[in-house]
């Protein structure tokens, strides 16, 4: 079992030094990945939380971590592939891999909020086709010497794209996500399945569907890579916003969390993220220290 914690880019602290301070504690703590959240507007449930309270870039943030950590994992839970031109996406990732020493991990969703789809001018109906052909040009823009892409939003041939990223043939893809769609795009797109907000029996289940899907599309199920992202009650009671209705692990139960987490990897989990959903560093300090002495050394 590998184990990963959130880097707090959306809980709205004013000062980004101690936002990006948790990226080297995490690795000095022994966790194998960070990741970060993505929203470009405080709109919609952000904005009840935050109001106009920083929200870090995600990849701005995960480059400062490239730059002050030497081994962990720099992951994206998720990254709003609808949201971002691909093609932009795929240099500054592609970079970022390269400055990294090959890194990188994007977790990627299709989005879920109406009113930043609407801020952002994207057809919410469109978001599982734009996610869909945003991996499949990213992938062609890593990966191919000479790149084309020919459909009704991009034409392009002739012509080179640089740098490429250092993991080969591209960075690892985790989808993330529980309905039947996205469980399609794990199997057929995915190099893993990242969900949130499911119970080890619907992982388990989930994961056989997964297989089955990727065999079926003839790809190999054994390469993929699984893993979840679990909410922590970071306070000892259920995070604020939407992450309140979700199975959360007890921040403050070393015990009852190490078992928790045993469910799940007997469910097929092999990296487990854990979301510190709370804007208090102090209280995240201490549950991310918590679980480094207590519980991963009881799961590993």
């Amino acid at each position: 079992m590998k184990f990963g914690v959130t880097i707090p880019n959306n809980w709205g602290i004013s000062d980004p030094q101690q936002v990006v301070a948790f990226g080297p504690l995490a690795e000095e703590l022994g966790y194998d990945s960070v990741w970060v959240m993505d929203h470009l507007f405080n709109t919609g449930y952000i904005q009840e939380r935050l109001q106009d309270k920083p929200y870090y870039h995600p990849l701005g943030t995960l480059s400062y971590l490239a730059a002050t950590t030497k081994k962990v994992i720099l992951g994206t839970s998720v990254l709003v592939l609808p949201y971002h031109n691909p093609v932009e996406l795929a240099k500054y990732t592609a970079s970022l891999d390269q400055m990294s020493g090959g890194r990188v991990t994007l977790g990627i969703g299709v989005g879920a909020m109406t009113e930043e789809f609407q801020a952002l001018g994207i057809p919410m109906r469109q978001r599982a086709s734009l996610t869909d052909e945003c991996i499949n040009l990213m992938r062609e823009l890593w990966s191919s010497p000479s790149p084309s892409y020919h459909s009704r939003r991009w034409d392009f041939s002739d012509l080179y794209f640089s740098p490429k990223p250092v993991q080969q043939p591209h960075i690892p893809i985790w989808v993330g996500g529980s309905s039947p769609g996205a469980l399609r795009r794990a199997a057929t797109l995915g190099d893993g399945w990242h969900p949130s907000g499911v119970s080890p029996e619907e992982y388990s289940l989930a994961k056989r569907e997964i297989e089955d899907l990727a065999k079926a599309a003839g790809r190999d199920p054994s390469q993929l890579t699984w893993s979840l992202r679990a909410e922590v009650q970071v306070h000892g009671r259920p995070s604020s916003g939407r992450a309140a209705g979700r199975t959360a692990f007890p921040g403050n139960d070393p015990a009852g969390m190490a078992a928790a987490i045993e469910a799940y990897g007997n469910a097929g989990v092999e990296h487990v993220i854990l979301a510190l959903n709370s804007g208090d560093v102090d209280s995240i300090r201490r549950v991310m220290e918590n679980v480094a002495s207590e519980v991963i050394p009881q799961l590993r």
